[in-house]
């Protein structure tokens, strides 16, 4: 999109130091170049994504290790994507290496959250859920379950996003 704020640029890294707000701005210009529709995940939508059918603490199992995930300040910075195993549904670095940031409001707990998997963005405070943990994280933080938040307005080396893009829906039951 013609600016990288990351701190540790390079090739296939992720980008870092993005606010909840820039990540917006990105899945909108991205939307409005491609035709289709980007957007954060929702909390439940990344859960689902980094689990993979798993009900472990990790996708890969119960522990986590510097040859599956980028966290407790290994290298100290980010890795590239693709240097650790991709999740059953092929998805790489949903451990470590970078927090990613959902498009849901941040509450303590999940009592009245949309049972669709859609986001909660109504009420709540200006915190944003963040998911994933991250290069300078505990193993801990990095747990599938875990959540962290912070404000949409704050952005750091430890800060990214995953985009989610919606499928296409057939217009009618006929063109099926």
């Amino acid at each position: 999109m013609g600016n990288n704020p990351s701190y540790f640029k390079g090739g296939k890294r992720p980008v870092e130091q993005v606010s909840w707000h820039d990540a917006v701005s990105f899945c909108q210009k991205l939307s409005w170049k491609t035709g289709k529709t980007y957007r954060l995940p929702s909390e439940a939508e990344w859960e689902y994504a980094c689990r993979a059918r798993t009900t472990t603490a990790f996708h890969f199992g119960e522990t986590i290790t510097n040859k599956l995930a980028n966290f407790q300040e290994a290298i100290a910075q980010t890795n590239y994507v693709g240097k650790y195993p991709p999740n059953a549904f092929g998805l790489y670095d949903m451990h470590g290496n970078v927090w990613e940031w959902c498009a849901d409001h941040w509450r303590g707990n999940y009592n009245g959250a949309p049972s669709d998997g859609s986001s909660w963005t109504t009420g709540g405070s200006d915190n944003r859920v963040l998911r994933g943990g991250s290069w300078d994280c505990y193993a801990f933080d990095c747990r599938a379950a875990f959540r962290d938040y912070l404000s949409a307005g704050n952005s750091n080396r430890c800060r990214g996003f995953r985009v989610a893009v919606a499928l296409a829906v057939p217009s009618s039951p006929s063109s099926l």
